[in-house]
């Protein structure tokens, strides 16, 4: 199978909303840095998907077009907050089908504040199907069912990783220190001021056992990244060291639904979609040195712990208190901060993962950087639903 090369990667840094350029500005700035990285031009791509949940169609052609307008196929895919993961996806895909291609992973968001709700209310909610279940298991109220749907499952998520895995507040606030601990060497990440424990657990409650500072914000943003195959490598003399080396992709099967609700809580997302990547992969968990994972909620991060393999759920707790996901432990979770720090730009999140692994296993990120990574993880989600993982190696390194 034809190795898939990462040529380049480029992202801007995160802004809040209103605070930032507009969609198509913050994407091609993106894809002008993914390709200053790669040391290529845009006229070398031969086809580019585009992710983001909050636009018009054809919004990635609108960004593209600041580049130039080369006649390429430009597919705009929207898989709420998996989008960039969709789009990387594809093109990895395409790459494997055409390795003399370089093809181009682009996400973006422009976002309103405030917690994520239903745009379109007059038809079919595509979470419907989870809130339903979620609501019944959890005998919702009607109150309850008129929140916002992350707040609703989200607040149950964490309910119940209390309840079935005995993870406390404090251990859940640790993993918001973590994030802003890490995020003080990014300059990509919008929040870089140092928490404290206490000051977590007495932010406000917004429902259930869910507090604001477990919750990631929503954020303005870009990512892309620019992937080829050898040949087109070698014909453009590009040092390409950081492959794909396994995927998974996986949305939620029908018996999610029949039996525990953490499963469509994103758990069987992380652990299906991390399964199939490690078999795609020749790897295990034990394997990967570095991890950039889906961290929505702090209760999200503590169950991907065990989703994605690195412990069972009865030690996820001692995994937090241990400090086991952090530097000097087994691994480490999120050096970038994480989306509690980066903030969640839906259709740049993705790729913002993939350009942080990418920059810690070339061994350029920094003061953040994580002594001798050479395989690394990305997970990914999107309530509805759509889970990804990627597995990243430093081909030098092997």
């Amino acid at each position: 199978m034809t190795d898939v090369l990462i040529a380049g990667v480029g992202m801007i840094p995160f802004a809040k909303p209103g605070q930032n350029q507009s969609y198509d500005l913050m994407g091609a700035g993106a894809v002008r840095a993914a390709l200053d990285d790669a040391g290529i031009v845009y006229a070398d791509v031969q086809r580019a998907y585009a992710g983001y949940v909050y636009g018009d169609s054809c919004a990635g052609q609108a960004a593209l077009g600041h580049l130039g307008a080369t006649g390429i196929p430009i597919i705009n895919v929207n898989n709420n907050c998996a989008s960039g993961s969709t789009a990387f996806a594809l093109a990895v895909d395409a790459v494997r089908n055409q390795p003399d291609a370089c093809i181009l992973a682009l996400g973006f968001e422009q976002m309103a504040p405030g917690a994520l709700d239903i745009v379109f209310g007059d038809r079919p909610n595509p979470i419907g199907p989870h809130l339903a279940r979620v609501a019944e298991i959890m005998e919702l109220t009607v109150d309850d069912r008129a929140k916002p749907p992350a707040i609703q499952l989200f607040g149950c998520q964490i309910e119940l990783l209390q309840q079935r895995c005995g993870v406390g507040d404090r251990a859940l606030a640790k993993i918001a220190v973590k994030a802003r601990r890490h995020a003080a060497a990014n300059p990509y990440a919008l929040f870089r001021t140092p928490l404290q424990e206490d000051e977590v657990l007495a932010s406000p409650l917004l429902f259930r056992g869910l507090r604001k500072l477990f919750a990631c914000p929503p954020s303005c943003g870009a990512a892309a990244a620019l992937l080829c195959g050898p040949r087109f490598a070698a014909r453009h003399g590009l040092r390409a060291s950081v492959r794909v080396i396994g995927s998974g992709w996986i949305s939620d099967r029908r018996e999610h639904f029949a039996g525990d609700p953490l499963d469509i809580m994103f758990r069987a997302l992380g652990r299906d979609a991390a399964d199939g990547a490690y078999e795609n992969a020749g790897v295990g968990p034990e394997d990967i040195d570095i991890v950039e994972l889906h961290d929505c909620f702090t209760s999200n991060e503590a169950l991907m712990y065990s989703a994605l393999g690195f412990c069972s759920e009865g030690e996820i707790e001692r995994f937090i208190l241990e400090g086991r996901g952090s530097y000097g432990g087994d691994i480490v979770v999120n050096p970038s901060g994480g989306l509690l720090s980066k903030g969640h730009p839906l259709g740049a999140t993705g790729l913002a993962q993939i350009a942080e692994l990418t920059w810690q296993l070339r061994g350029i990120a920094g003061r953040r950087q994580v002594e001798g990574a050479r395989t690394g993880l990305q997970q990914n989600a999107g309530l509805g639903s759509a889970g990804f993982v990627h597995i990243l190696q430093n081909s030098s390194q092997v």
